[in-house]
């Protein structure tokens, strides 16, 4: 008689060896940026004065010891008070108080945000429309390119401030002082933006008419894609490295072009402060002996500036390693 006997087998899966993929963080931390940054101390002490000078303009409402706004706040008698270590300073002001009777420190703190808004608004202007004209103007060809860089070369024949006090003379005359003062800051970052969209144009379409005629965007045509989609999918992330260096460098141009717009009287007023506006009102008063308040703001302006292009040159030698010495 024979037994037949069932053995229940459970199933074995195989040992896999796992692999650990990357995230984001870590493919950061490992990235050529990071290994270059952390070789060079000029780039790491031009980023730390740029974020303490960004914190302190932003959080100036909680940390300024006085609020220039505050017409109660301000004495007049505290006027042309010398910095705190000069002789006749007050320990209440550290920098000293320009001609209305402000706290210069709180006046700075504040200028400087109102100069930081003006350079990184007009520069996201200035990439909207450089960045799109560009992608047009390099992937569509033809009358489109001829069209659109036409228009680039006679906005390259006037200057920036050219264009500026132009635009902002006829505004103040049309509209009245009182309008340009109430919409100074937009449009500052108008005329600004509007002047200066060339330089990314130009670049972005060269970029393109390199791009556009490897093998992924062929691809990409032969799989049925929509020009959009190919051109701001596909081509405009391979061109971004020329468009953050070229947004560090205007983002300096820009504040420099409020400073010098609000030294001429079409810029910021007086009422809201700007580092501009702050070194055209010490200017009478440097020949009398005042001068922190001229000379000050315009330190703090050549900082700001000068952190901002050493990181713009930096960020350009490392997007192109071959200029790169480490």
């Amino acid at each position: 008689m024979s037994h037949s006997t069932s053995e229940t087998h459970t199933p074995v899966t195989p040992k896999t060896s796992s692999i650990a993929v990357p995230g984001r963080w870590q493919r950061f931390r490992e990235s050529y940026l990071v290994y270059s940054f952390k070789r060079d101390w000029m780039a790491q002490a031009c980023l730390l004065v740029f974020i303490a000078m960004v914190l302190g303009a932003f959080l100036a409402p909680w940390i300024a010891p006085a609020d220039p706004y505050d017409l109660a706040t301000i004495d007049i008698m505290n006027s042309e008070l010398p910095p705190a270590w000069m002789a006749g300073g007050d320990p209440a002001f550290l920098l000293g108080t320009d001609a209305q009777g402000r706290d210069l420190l709180s006046t700075i703190l504040y200028g400087t945000r109102v100069s930081l808004l003006i350079g990184f608004g007009a520069v996201i202007l200035q990439a909207l429309l450089g960045v799109t004209f560009g992608l047009l103007a390099g992937y569509l060809g033809g009358r489109v390119d001829a069209f659109l860089m036409r228009m680039a070369d006679i906005q390259l024949s006037f200057s920036t401030l050219m264009v500026a006090i132009v635009v902002g003379a006829i505004i103040k005359a049309t509209f009245g002082g009182a309008a340009f003062s109430d919409y100074a800051l937009i449009l500052l970052i108008l005329i600004i933006g509007l002047a200066e969209w060339p330089q990314y144009a130009r670049t972005v379409r060269a970029s393109v008419l390199a791009e556009k005629s490897k093998e992924y965007v062929d691809a990409a045509r032969v799989m049925g894609f929509r020009s959009r989609r190919i051109m701001f999918r596909h081509i405009l992330p391979n061109t971004l490295s020329p468009i953050f260096v070229i947004s560090t460098v205007q983002i300096a141009n820009a504040i420099i072009s409020e400073a010098a717009l609000s030294f001429l009287g079409l810029g910021m007023p007086e009422t809201q402060p700007s580092l501009g506006s702050l070194i055209k009102s010490g200017f009478d008063y440097l020949q009398s002996g005042s001068w922190w308040i001229t000379l000050i703001p315009g330190g703090v302006l050549i900082l700001l500036v000068l952190v901002i292009n050493l990181l713009g040159d930096w960020l350009r030698d490392v997007m192109n390693p071959r200029l790169y010495k480490g």
